[in-house]
């Protein structure tokens, strides 16, 4: 490939990379956060079975308040980040979400070295925990916490209009 082609390319790309990048991130995170919050809005609170597992201070909170913080939190985080509106600040609260997660549902009940700890990087219900979903969410939170919802968002909208 030519030096002059290869710079064409790149210079296609990364603007179209400004608009675009973040927006498939946002979409799935949208769907899936959305989608589970969606599940407990519509079903039975199910968090008294977990409640002991989960960190510090939710733990002490009664479990009507901690499902309610986290059904809204995905409803509402979810709706933010399909449309990219104050995206920094609610991929922080659903990467708290997740690691809430991880650590109440996901997290294997006991292990002794770190293959059986590996093993519950699985989406299987065999016992080893299954933290791999909510980890890879956090995983793509993370470029939203540091750069926001990209140039495609309502975010970028505000900021041109009040900066």
């Amino acid at each position: 490939m030519s030096f002059k082609l290869k710079n064409q390319i790149i210079g296609i790309l990364n603007p179209v990379g400004d608009w675009l990048m973040l927006l498939p991130i946002r979409l799935l995170l949208a769907y899936e956060f959305g989608a589970a919050g969606m599940m407990k809005f519509n079903s039975n609170n199910w968090f008294a079975n977990y409640q002991d597992n989960f960190l510090f201070p939710l733990n002490y909170i009664p479990v009507e308040v901690s499902w309610f913080m986290a059904t809204w939190a995905e409803i509402l985080g979810g709706l933010c980040l399909l449309f990219g509106l104050f995206t920094r600040f609610w991929a922080f609260i659903l990467i708290i979400v997740s690691i809430m997660a991880i650590s109440g549902v996901h997290w294997p009940d006991s292990w002794n070295s770190l293959s059986e700890l590996w093993k519950g990087y699985a989406i299987t219900n065999r016992g080893f925990g299954n933290y791999r979903m909510p980890l890879l969410f956090i995983a793509m939170l993370v470029p939203l916490v540091f750069s926001g919802g990209g140039k495609l968002s309502i975010d970028s909208i505000l900021a041109k209009k009040f900066s």
